[in-house]
């Protein structure tokens, strides 16, 4: 027997790496069952290069609770250490086993997964005490029995053990008993361990039977040691991508839309799968998200310094042992293999996305409305993705057609281009709420697109941007004349003076909450048929409150009341009619012409606002477009009943 001191250069290392070390408590296991795989894979390296000969029997890694003990272990049948290796590996804190094991066989040992040197200190988090009982595969070896108590003080010695391998006993602290828990394991099990490529065997298998839960001979095997992202994509039919979907996300009832493989070794290593699902609500987006592994051990589903912000949303699996990680394998690190692995997913998603619109054009078009947020999302915010998918997002109009804007701008260049040259897309994000207004658009000949989704307003600014001769407007935004300006514009024969009369009229009728709603009236010659009072809304200002719901630093316009033009036609036969009614006086006024102060006669026309049918257009006005409510609402209802 020999005891001694744990090589550090610290006088206690086991606060550090309680504290510091380990983001999560829980870790632990993984690192322990990553070490046990690790010995195994190693073992089979050497029978595969003829140093260990004859059968290898039983590689299952298993893990065993003694609630009576209060111990977990994790044992594992894989190459073993010789007291000099213990002394090597174990008590020269990080002193990388795998890593010098890589050097030796760097083209047998793809499958071996740690290179940290401090997983195993982990298992102090959790333990008063730790114990290795270890047999080497070597000839003549003699088995190890070492021991510590989570002070740099340990003991080692001789001992007999039957089988090769390596068992970990945790002597569980009080403070950590959930880990004594059959239900608890068996969780971290499958969160870190699902995949590894070596078979993790805990406990039976169970199942019910005549309404209780009965215990089966049968191991229960944790992990899926072959998943479908270490596969080549020419063995996998579309039915297997949809079954390791669902190995990943077992409360996820909808089918992914499509899917994309990555496969790539050079300038990197990297696989994974990646899946399109059904978003319904922001909840889906932020409960099933890319999990990221490092040789099948799971490290985490926080990706966003790998995928770029908008492909979170995307769900899957990426693997590569390329990918940095700090010690505890806890936290990502920058550097230009992040960068480039984050370059080449964009790439290969976009990529994927053009295929998919050029096969079939019509068959993406109707999974359109389930994946346009993650494309929109992507062009907002990554140039490069916006060079690529200008070539499959896709614009719907009114009557369910999809293009691409280039084609859109093509199928309306005859008739929705102005006087100025500007091509003006007519759109709309409610149809019924903007129906009248789309009639009047639609007897024009013009096209409506339907733009209804969260991102919308924000990807028609940034096309306005890129083209410099394009213009979105929503259609109940102005008079359809004045929507899309051409030579010949409506004109009326009444003066300024009869005009502000009559705006005077209906402004003081309007209903006043100045802090929530604000209208203004203008008088305009829209045509004969429109309405004869109607409102509109002013695209700019709207849109900007839009983008103030999504955008940091618009948070002014959010805060803004919501305005609205009332617009009076004065070509409609009833405002014509209620022109013909005002009345006029001359009034002396004193102006100021050249510096000097004159008295100069003008003449001011007025009309009575007691007549009724003044509120009744208003009222009409306010209720076509949904702004009509409650005490207003009633009081129009009883008037329309005496006018008749």
């Amino acid at each position: 027997m020999s005891k001694g001191n744990i090589g550090v250069t610290s006088d206690n290392i086991f606060p550090v790496i309680k504290k510091f070390l380990y983001s999560d408590h829980e870790i632990f296991l993984r690192e322990l069952i990553s070490n046990a795989v690790d010995a195994t894979s190693k073992l089979k390296t050497l029978s595969s290069v003829g140093e260990v000969k004859g059968d290898l029997g039983d590689t299952r890694v298993r893990v065993t609770i003694d609630k009576k003990k209060k111990t977990l272990t994790v044992s594992d049948h894989g190459i073993g250490m010789t007291a000099e290796e213990v002394d090597k590996f174990i008590n020269q804190i990080a002193f990388s086993g795998a890593e010098e094991f890589l050097n030796q066989y760097k083209d047998k040992a793809e499958a071996i997964i740690g290179h940290f040197g401090l997983g195993f200190y982990s298992s102090f988090m959790v333990s008063k005490k730790v114990e290795i009982f270890s047999q080497s595969y070597k000839e003549d070896a003699k088995a190890v029995h070492w021991s510590c108590e989570g002070t740099p003080e340990y003991t080692m010695e001789e001992t007999i053990k039957a089988e090769r391998g390596t068992d970990i006993v945790l002597h569980i602290d009080d403070e950590f008993s959930q880990y004594l828990e059959d239900a608890t394991i068996e969780g971290l099990l499958k969160k870190y361990c699902k995949f590894l490529p070596v078979e993790i065997a805990f406990g039976k298998k169970k199942e019910w039977k005549e309404g209780k839960e009965v215990e089966l001979d049968e191991e229960n095997i944790i992990n899926d040691i072959n998943p479908a992202w270490t596969r080549k994509p020419s063995e996998l039919k579309d039915e297997d991508y949809d079954k390791f979907y669902h190995e990943l996300y077992p409360m996820q009832m909808d089918e992914p839309l499509f899917h994309i493989h990555l496969n790539v070794d050079y300038p990197f290593n990297l696989t994974g799968i990646l899946y399109f699902p059904k978003i319904k609500s922001n909840l889906d987006v932020h409960r099933n998200k890319i999990q990221l592994y490092c040789n099948q051990v799971y490290v985490t589903d926080e990706v966003e310094n790998i995928v770029p912000e908008y492909l979170t949303l995307l769900h899957g699996v990426i693997d590569s042992p390329d990918i940095p990680l700090n010690v505890s394998r806890s936290y990502l690190q920058s550097d230009n293999n992040v960068k480039k692995i984050s370059g080449y997913i964009t790439k290969k998603v976009a990529d994927k996305l053009a295929e998919l619109y050029k096969a079939d054009k019509d068959e993406f078009a109707k999974k359109w409305d389930d994946i346009k947020m993650f494309i929109q999302f992507g062009m907002l915010t990554d140039e490069k993705f916006y060079e690529k998918a200008t070539g499959f997002a896709l614009y719907k109009n009114l009557d369910g057609k999809y293009s691409t804007l280039d084609e859109y701008m093509d199928s309306v260049r005859e008739k929705q281009v102005d006087k100025d040259g500007n091509m003006v897309l007519l759109y709309t994000n409610d149809p019924d709420a903007h129906y009248t207004f789309i009639e009047r658009a639609k007897a024009k000949g013009y096209d409506v697109l339907l733009q209804d989704g969260e991102l919308d307003v924000h990807v028609m600014s940034q096309a306005e941007q890129k083209h410099e001769k394009l213009r979105f407007v929503r259609v109940d935004s102005d008079t359809i004349e004045n929507l899309i300006k051409k030579e010949e514009t409506a004109k009326d024969t009444y003066s300024d003076e009869q005009k502000e009369g009559l705006r005077k009229a209906f402004e003081g009728l309007l209903p006043s909450d100045a802090d929530k709603l604000r209208y203004y009236v203008t008088c305009e010659a829209a045509a004969a048929d429109a309405l004869p009072v109607f409102l509109t809304q002013n695209e700019f200002m709207r849109r900007m409150k839009e983008m103030s719901a999504h955008q940091q630093g618009m948070s002014f316009y959010g805060q803004m009341p919501d305005s609205y033009n009332i617009v009076v036609n004065t070509n409609h036969p009833i405002i014509q009619e209620l022109i013909g009614k005002e009345t006029s006086e001359e009034v002396q006024e004193e102006v100021e012409k050249d510096g000097k102060k004159e008295t100069v006669v003008k003449t001011v026309y007025s009309l009575a606002n007691e007549d009724e049918r003044l509120k009744q257009l208003i009222d009409i006005a306010l209720l076509a477009s949904g702004q009509l409510k409650g005490e207003a609402l009633a009081k129009f209802v009883n008037r329309s009943v005496e006018l008749l």
